[in-house]
């Protein structure tokens, strides 16, 4: 009932037994095996391409270029926050989830297929820095949604837990990866096929709080 408490575990179970609420947790393991492979590889990348430019008549290596990326991706986390955080107030934020995913799939897949050059590296710096954090605010905000105020942070936590064991595995397994093979193809491949499922699986989301939450009958 509207109002009741309910503790911990209680509301862990009810999460638990909301197929919703599982794939929030799988799309979110995505989000941070891009954001962990972006960020830590995408520079060393730029460096066996020797990928470089001249800004102002100026040399920039491509180790430099690398940190240009990344910070443009930091620059453009901005924008992408408040933005997606504004269409979630508005549309339906499973759905946004299942664009916002789509669309980084597609800058992968772009970024692949275009010849690397400083201008490809930028534009895909930048696109990937305006979808990347936006997960964040739909996520928490659907699971706020779903389950009420009272336990959001312990349901958002166990959701962002799986952001960080996958960060894991896109920094120090992808880095031993490349050791052993010498390059990243693969997995840029398995970047784009990831954000795809992920797009995919926000759909079969019922943006419905659970009944609990349903109002009592008059």
């Amino acid at each position: 009932m509207p109002g009741k408490a309910q503790s911990t575990r209680a509301a862990l179970r009810e999460a638990l037994n909301v197929r919703g609420y599982a794939l929030l947790t799988v799309g979110f393991f995505v989000c941070g095996f891009h954001v962990a492979f972006v960020s830590l590889h995408l520079p060393s990348n730029i460096l066996d391409a020797a990928v470089t430019v001249s800004f102002f008549s100026a040399p920039v290596r491509a180790i430099e270029l690398g940190g240009w990326a990344i910070g443009l991706v930091g620059l453009f986390d901005i924008f992408g926050s408040i933005t997606w955080g504004w269409l979630g107030g508005i549309c339906p934020r499973k759905d946004m989830l299942a664009l916002l995913y789509a669309l980084s799939s597609l800058a992968f897949l772009l970024f692949l297929m275009l010849s690397l050059s400083w201008v490809s590296v930028l534009i895909f710096a930048a696109t990937l820095g305006f979808l990347r954090l936006g997960t964040i605010s739909l996520t928490s905000g659907l699971i706020g949604y779903l389950f009420g105020p009272k336990h959001v942070a312990m349901l958002w936590g166990i959701v962002y837990f799986s952001h960080h064991l996958s960060s894991f595995v896109g920094g120090w397994p992808v880095g031993s990866w490349y050791d052993v093979e010498g390059n990243y193809d693969l997995v840029w491949w398995a970047s784009v096929s990831y954000g795809f499922i992920a797009a995919a699986i926000h759909w079969f989301i019922r943006e419905e709080p659970v009944t609990r939450l349903a109002p009592s009958p008059a």
